[in-house]
């Protein structure tokens, strides 16, 4: 199977339909319910429900996923039945196979039920109509000539006793994005300097700055403060994202500080300075995060 671990939950949706072809006879005796097998209609929206929420006994790379919705209609045409299935979860995987099994289902059932009447049935098609949740929904424009910037505090990496792996984790994670433009500083942990560099990049008109490192408890943890000095405004449900995203992972999450917020057109953040810290930070805001360059233009959602 594969790793989904490091995805964040969204809602998912997916719609899929199957389409049964028949006798104008069959159908007009399954609409009447005159036939053999009764409650066809009934059965076979049950059966779909019950493969949907199955899906990953049947195909083995699907993932065990937490449904919340299964809503099927049947719909009864003159030489043909029309299926619709449509499966919601909010969860890190798309459910279009929870979709498309339940329609193939549906369609299998009433093909069972209605075979002694009719030996010329087909099932014609089954194919997804939409899905929505997955990471095409999230792609996010980057701005104009975007530059980005990447600040390390750390008193040992600034004297060259420890090798700063954090801040390459971030800067490589922006490149991935297709940052091209990236500074990278390193800085003792000086609540001063990194507040003067958190200004000095605001003036230079670095759109994105992320800090690594000084969100702790201890006695030279200070980047917070710093960074309290400069922005404007806050984004508290920035900092509640990443972080309610490491706790899932580790007890330790609910120690680390954090700020975020906006300088006129910049806009920083402070994430953990440990490297799964810095990583699931980045998992966690990217690239959702983008989107508020749209806002700030006075776009919407």
């Amino acid at each position: 199977m594969r790793d989904v671990g490091d995805k964040i939950e969204t809602l998912r949706s997916a719609t899929a339909v199957s389409v049964v072809t028949m006798a104008a006879e069959t159908a007009r005796r399954l609409q009447a319910n005159d036939v053999p097998k009764k409650d066809i209609l009934p059965i076979a929206k049950a059966a779909a429900v019950m493969a949907a929420k199955k899906t990953q006994e049947l195909i083995p790379y699907c993932h065990p996923l937490p449904i919340d919705v299964v809503d099927v209609t049947l719909d009864v045409g003159t030489d043909r039945v029309t299926i619709h299935c449509t499966v919601t979860a909010i969860w890190k995987t798309g459910v279009e196979m929870e979709a498309l099994t339940a329609s193939s289902i549906a369609a299998l059932t009433i093909y069972d039920m209605l075979k002694p009447i009719d030996k010329n049935m087909e099932i014609v098609s089954t194919k997804l109509l939409a899905k929505t949740g997955g990471k095409t929904d999230w792609v996010e424009k980057l701005p104009a000539n975007f530059k980005a910037a990447v600040i390390v505090t750390s008193d040992g990496t600034a004297v060259g006793k420890r090798v700063d792996n954090s801040g390459k984790i971030i800067k490589e994670r922006l490149e991935s994005l297709g940052v091209r433009e990236v500074a990278y500083l390193i800085l003792p942990d000086e609540k001063e300097q990194i507040r003067q560099a958190l200004l000095d990049y605001c003036v230079q008109g670095v759109q994105l700055i992320l800090t690594t490192g000084g969100t702790g408890l201890g006695p030279r943890d200070v980047t917070v403060e710093a960074t309290k000095g400069v922005i404007e405004r806050e984004m508290p449900a920035v900092v509640q994202a990443f972080q309610a995203y490491g706790l899932k992972r580790t007890p330790y999450a609910m120690l680390s500080r954090g700020l975020a917020g906006v300088r006129e057109g910049t806009v920083i953040v402070n994430l953990p300075g440990s490297s799964n810290g810095a990583r699931e930070g980045m998992n966690a805001l990217f690239p959702y995060l983008l989107h508020v360059y749209k806002m700030m233009k006075g776009g919407g959602h």
